[in-house]
């Protein structure tokens, strides 16, 4: 059933409507679990839930359906479970000992009608651990919740998907089974994925986490991301955390928790690509050619006199991605700048960036001081971040 994830889903006409991202199941004691259905997932991020009966083919690398899909948000009932996001990693009892269940088989009995009838389970240690398989009615305790439950099958199932799908993935699961998975992913890739979750999910995540692991994880966030969770987090557990920060990575944060959330400051990245006027086009085209960076970020370059750490020297202009790929790379950052962009101060309001934004019809406006030094900039992701409603993530 792991295989599934991932897998298209297809109408009657052919085309591609979404993606399996799992397969609902309702435990029936010593009974086999039945298969409900699948979670499928449609754009933009919705996921809605395809009834098995509807299927008329399983393939490898497609699911058909007949009839039309209910576009209405899925919600797991108290009687169903998700096979992947709950039952994968779980430790249950094979003849008295204690295995880890790496997969689960489901098998047609009728036309319509879909059992989990095996189930792959791992003895032992990872690395020299034997893989079983085994009759459903072999195992037991797939019921109640499970403490430290573990992680790494259904990671390795959701191996590719970007931070913001396996951000949605974790949204639907029970909150102690989104935490276990949060806690089990690398830094990097946990900092990615708690940009994309809703606030509450965020603040729960990072309070399970250890006070130590909790600020490294903030440390790999962009400092605007982590000033934001910082905001929603009690005052004083939120200095305990900026304390834990490396000072380096903890003062830009600082830097931002001081402006006021609705405006240009709150909201602006520290970390944009700053090189000074000597810097030449091949060495801007580096910069903004490193996969970290953002769309919107990589759309330009901002001059500053050095130090080219935020706050910089004074500010000189952008340099345009566009007019850099049509300059010999040995052209110097100081003759290609744009100087009819002027730059905004951090008391600018969300409406007021926007309006700016969309006046001139940029995807990034730097934001300087009173003496001309750069701040930081802020993109239009961020600016729709900020003005959609606070529940956006979690609207069908």
């Amino acid at each position: 059933m792991a295989r599934l994830a991932g897998v298209a889903v297809f109408d009657p006409a052919g085309d591609q409507i979404g993606r399996i991202r799992d397969v609902v199941v309702s435990l029936r004691g010593p009974l086999l679990p039945r298969v409900h259905g699948f979670v499928v997932e449609v754009q933009p991020r919705r996921r809605v839930f395809l009834p098995v009966t509807r299927i008329t083919s399983i393939e490898a690398r497609a699911v058909i359906f007949t009839g039309k899909l209910n576009m209405r948000r899925f919600e797991c009932r108290d009687t169903e479970t998700l096979a992947i996001g709950e039952m994968l990693d779980r430790t249950v009892e094979y003849r008295g000992e204690r295995v880890t269940v790496q997969d689960l088989a489901m098998e047609r009995t009728r036309p319509s009608d879909w059992l989990i009838a095996k189930v792959a389970v791992r003895r032992g240690s990872r690395r020299r651990g034997e893989t079983l398989i085994v009759g459903w009615e072999d195992v037991s305790g797939f019921t109640g919740v499970q403490k430290d439950q573990g992680a790494a099958n259904l990671l390795a199932v959701f191996e590719a998907l970007r931070p913001a799908d396996l951000a949605n993935m974790l949204h639907e699961l029970p909150s102690q089974r989104m935490a276990e998975v949060a806690a089990a992913l690398d830094d990097d890739r946990l900092a990615d994925v708690l940009e994309e979750l809703p606030e509450r999910d965020q603040v729960l995540v990072l309070s399970r986490l250890h006070r130590d692991r909790a600020a490294d994880v903030l440390e790999e966030m962009g400092p605007d991301d982590a000033a934001d969770l910082l905001q929603e987090l009690p005052a004083e557990q939120a200095e305990g955390l900026l304390r834990l920060m490396v000072p380096e990575e903890a003062a830009p944060v600082r830097r931002l928790l001081s402006y006021r959330e609705d405006t240009a400051g709150g909201m602006m990245t520290t970390e944009p690509v700053v090189l000074p006027p000597t810097a030449t086009v091949a060495e801007a085209l580096a910069h903004i050619r490193q996969q970290e960076q953002t769309p919107a970020i990589a759309a330009q370059v901002y001059v500053a006199r050095p130090p080219s750490e935020t706050p910089t020297g004074r500010f000189l202009g952008v340099a345009h991605f566009q007019r850099l790929l049509r300059e010999p790379p040995s052209t110097l950052l100081g003759s290609v700048i744009d100087i009819t962009v002027d730059p905004i101060r951090p008391e600018f309001t969300v409406a007021e960036v926007a309006a700016y934004l969309a006046t001139y019809n940029l995807v990034a406006v730097p934001v300087v001081d009173e003496l001309g030094r750069l701040l930081g900039a802020v993109t239009v992701d961020d600016v729709l971040d900020h003005m959609l409603p606070d529940d956006w993530r979690e609207r069908p």
